[in-house]
């Protein structure tokens, strides 16, 4: 059997740069890769935790590309230790809430876009 070695999630966005951009900036992620595609646009891909990786495609790019998967953002979770130190430096965190037992908020990026954080246990 196969063990996985880490996880992306492709995010389809108006403005790549900016967007990962904010990542780095808000959630101390890390670019691992800049592809240019056939389009001239740019795939930015960050990595947000041991594993995990981000991978950010213009929403024209994939318009064009691969229109069938154009759609809503994901609901992802993401988990820290630093949960206090995150909320409160992410400007656009909401209320901290009780979810199921796990403390924990959203916070939105710069298109929208929201994301939910649970404190690592």
């Amino acid at each position: 059997m196969t063990t996985m070695e880490k996880m992306r999630t492709m995010l389809y966005v108006d403005d790549v740069e900016e967007t990962a951009q904010w990542w780095q900036d808000n959630l101390g992620a890390t670019v691992v890769e800049v592809n240019v595609l056939s389009d001239e646009s740019n795939n930015i891909v960050i990595t947000i935790a041991p594993g995990a990786e981000l991978s950010f495609f213009s929403k024209a790019y994939v318009r064009q590309y691969s229109p069938e998967v154009l759609g809503s953002t994901p609901s992802l979770m993401f988990f820290t230790k630093d949960f206090e130190a995150l909320h409160d430096r992410l400007i656009t965190a909401g209320d901290i809430v009780d979810n199921n037992g796990t403390r924990a908020f959203n916070f939105r990026d710069p298109e929208g876009n929201y994301f939910a954080v649970g404190q690592a246990k």
